[in-house]
């Protein structure tokens, strides 16, 4: 039984990720967010599907450095090792022209999407050491494949994502790490309501005449990556909805 540990694992793609996981039957979950509340629901759902699965959330703001060492550092004995890491927490604040930009919101996403990553990563290698297939998967973006207008702070922290990304398979390859970066396209989830800091009506608009990708689509991808044998490794891979060509270049039905 692998463990896989999951940030931002109350909504999303690291919900989806926690449930399609679970269905699978060979994975325990560690599961940590800002939101317990959604975490306890998110145990007692997959609980009611998968009995079995042993699952174990705690609290977490992947921006504090401290308070990632120090929950890693006190999880329960039989959770001290850890098989997968998914660094799926990140947002996007505000989609604004450079000059109009709020700074606090370069803050949040610096420091959620880079800095937040960094810490998860740092913390827990030390628990992957044992494993006998580690394997480190980022959420990365078309963001960091491309700019877009108005997406300044939010594609540079992806590009950075994807820069750490290459970083890690390299300096982790002799401790037989693998080290993979999903990028999706525009998924339908509370990303876009975050961005649009709970402005509902234009969040929903953005998928308007358009079928998105979902949280459990990247989910499958996700545990196909992980469904490899051990000499192979997906390095990056860029998934799209059919009706998404680049980052702003879209097809709308109405």
């Amino acid at each position: 039984m692998r463990t896989v540990f999951i940030t931002g694992a109350s909504s999303g793609i690291g919900a989806a990720c926690a449930e399609v996981l679970a269905s699978e039957g060979k994975y325990r979950l560690l599961l940590c967010a800002r939101r317990t509340d959604k975490l306890q629901e998110l145990q007692e759902s997959i609980h009611a599907k998968y009995p079995t699965c042993a699952i174990h959330h705690f609290e977490l703001d992947v921006r504090n450095q401290e308070d990632v060492a120090t929950s890693l550092a006190n999880l329960p004995a039989d959770w001290k090792n850890i098989d997968i890491l998914i660094n799926n927490a990140g947002l996007s604040q505000g989609l604004d022209l450079f000059q109009d930009a709020d700074i606090a919101d370069w803050d949040r996403m610096i420091d959620t999407n880079v800095k937040g990553l960094l810490y998860v990563t740092k913390h827990s290698i030390p628990l992957m050491e044992q494993s006998e297939a580690p394997h480190i998967i980022n959420l990365g973006s078309i963001a960091g494949k491309e700019v877009y207008p108005q997406g300044n702070v939010y594609c540079a922290t992806k590009h950075a994502v994807d820069a750490l990304t290459k970083a890690m398979r390299i300096d982790l390859l002799n401790k037989g790490i693998k080290v993979t970066s999903v990028d999706p396209g525009m998924v339908e989830t509370e990303f876009s309501e975050v961005r649009f800091k709970g402005d509902k009506e234009r969040a929903k608009n953005v998928y308007n005449g358009l079928t998105p990708l979902s949280g459990k689509d990247i989910a499958e991808i996700i545990a196909f990556v992980l469904s490899r044998p051990a000499h192979v490794n997906i390095n990056d891979l860029l998934v799209m909805p059919t009706a998404q060509a680049s980052g702003t270049i879209v097809r709308r039905d109405n």
